[in-house]
């Protein structure tokens, strides 16, 4: 999908309008998604990044999907909390939902801790 961030912020919010309100903020060099008091996705460029955890992290990794990652001085600084979402999920807006939904309860139980 060859968006501006923006258009691709706008197009992952509509995937997701049957969730409720679903906000949005600057977060570091992207746009983290809200739900509630808690964020569960983020968008870096074009990639959409959801809150995982051992529950689920194993099922992003089976499908060779990475956690985010940026540079330091010092190397690269791995975010195992958040992977990023294959474009065969984004594209079925019902498996997306689905998706958002288990990062959702995930970020709220891990807010809890």
């Amino acid at each position: 999908m060859s968006v501006s961030t923006e258009g691709f912020v706008d197009y992952i919010i509509d995937c997701l309008s049957s969730l409720g309100t679903i906000t949005q903020g600057r977060f570091f060099g992207g746009v983290g998604l809200k739900e509630g008091s808690v964020q569960f996705a983020m968008i870096m460029g074009n990639a959409l990044f959801f809150v995982v955890d051992d529950s689920n992290r194993v099922k992003y990794e089976k499908m060779d999907m990475e956690c985010f990652w940026y540079n330091t001085k010092k190397g690269n600084v791995n975010v195992r909390k958040y992977f990023e979402v294959p474009a065969e999920i984004i594209e079925e807006q019902d498996v997306l939902t689905e998706w958002a939904k288990e990062s959702i309860h995930i970020a709220y139980r891990l807010k809890k801790k």
